[in-house]
């Protein structure tokens, strides 16, 4: 029962969904999901943490950034997160997208250094 609570209070969210619609299309690092939502890091772990808790979520380390992408393991959570996405229209996180592009652009080739003023930048992308 305290599983099942979980699952459907992590989804009842607005943040988590906007999170979850974001990964619909692959994996991405913290600061990319920090700059598609526009939110300061610490929240968006919290709600990163809330999803990975519930099943939603796995996570890779790399150097000191931690990736993640959706957990489609479990049979269950597969289908609740199918219907979920299925659900949410593009339009909805349609600015979300957009910040998450111009982010993504802006990062520099795998492997180059970035000064630490350049705090646009992460993932050594």
């Amino acid at each position: 029962m305290q599983n099942l609570l979980g699952i459907f209070k992590a989804l009842s969210e607005e943040t988590r969904l906007r999170i979850l619609k974001l990964l619909e299309h692959g994996e991405l690092c913290v600061c990319d999901i920090v700059a598609a939502l526009h939110m300061v890091q610490p929240k968006v772990s919290f709600h990163l943490a809330a999803l990975k808790e519930a099943g939603f979520l796995k996570d890779r380390k790399q150097g000191k950034w931690t990736h993640y992408r959706l957990d489609d393991s479990d049979i269950f959570r597969r289908f609740l997160l199918l219907s979920v996405l299925e659900r949410i229209s593009k339009e909805s996180i349609i600015e979300d997208k957009k910040r998450l592009d111009d982010f993504l652009q802006g990062k520099t080739a795998k492997g180059t250094v970035v000064t630490l003023p350049d705090k646009k930048r992460c993932c050594g992308r």
